[in-house]
């Protein structure tokens, strides 16, 4: 779960800029508006190869897969973390494979398998989208609020042990 915070005098590139205005508490990922876009633009890359000759490139089809998907899958695993400062690497990490995706709609561009129309759109989807990851990552570096911790008790960890019971 995370606090976002944000002013309500509106915000500069998807960045804050009076975090002392509360938005919204974030309880699963789902509602992140950085992972809606990393869905999107995996869906995007899907209709992509159901439309062009990409389908037939398979190692170019598979990155680019891979890529998209990592995106929405780190954001996942960062959040599900609990923890800001993991969040915030996996946002790193995300932010890195929404670059090679980008790097990857160029290869599809010069290999003539997306017309530069669709290029266009879907390159500026990939750069927003790294921009507002970018902002997600500065506002969790100055952010108060630290996320849930996970420690465990070693006390609590026994292998094998039976359930007790009233009797026992």
């Amino acid at each position: 779960m995370f606090e976002v915070y944000c002013s309500k005098f509106g915000s500069k590139n998807g960045a804050c800029l009076n975090q002392n205005y509360f938005m919204a508490t974030i309880t699963k990922f789902e509602d992140l508006e950085i992972w809606q876009m990393a869905r999107a633009q995996s869906n995007d890359f899907i209709a992509l190869v159901e439309e062009t000759a990409l389908a037939k490139d398979f190692e170019l089809r598979n990155q680019m897969n891979a890529s998209a998907g990592s995106v929405m899958d780190c954001i996942a695993e960062g959040f599900e973390r609990s923890g800001n400062a993991e969040f915030k690497n996996f946002l790193i990490i995300a932010k890195g494979s929404n670059g090679e995706f980008r790097s990857q709609l160029y290869r599809g561009l010069d290999r003539k398998y997306i017309v530069k129309e669709k290029f266009d759109v879907l390159y500026n989807k990939n750069v927003l989208l790294g921009n507002k990851i970018m902002s997600f990552i500065n506002y969790l570096q100055q952010s108060p609020f630290k996320g849930q911790t996970r420690r465990i008790k070693e006390s609590s960890i026994t292998s094998n042990q039976e359930p007790r019971t009233s009797n026992s």
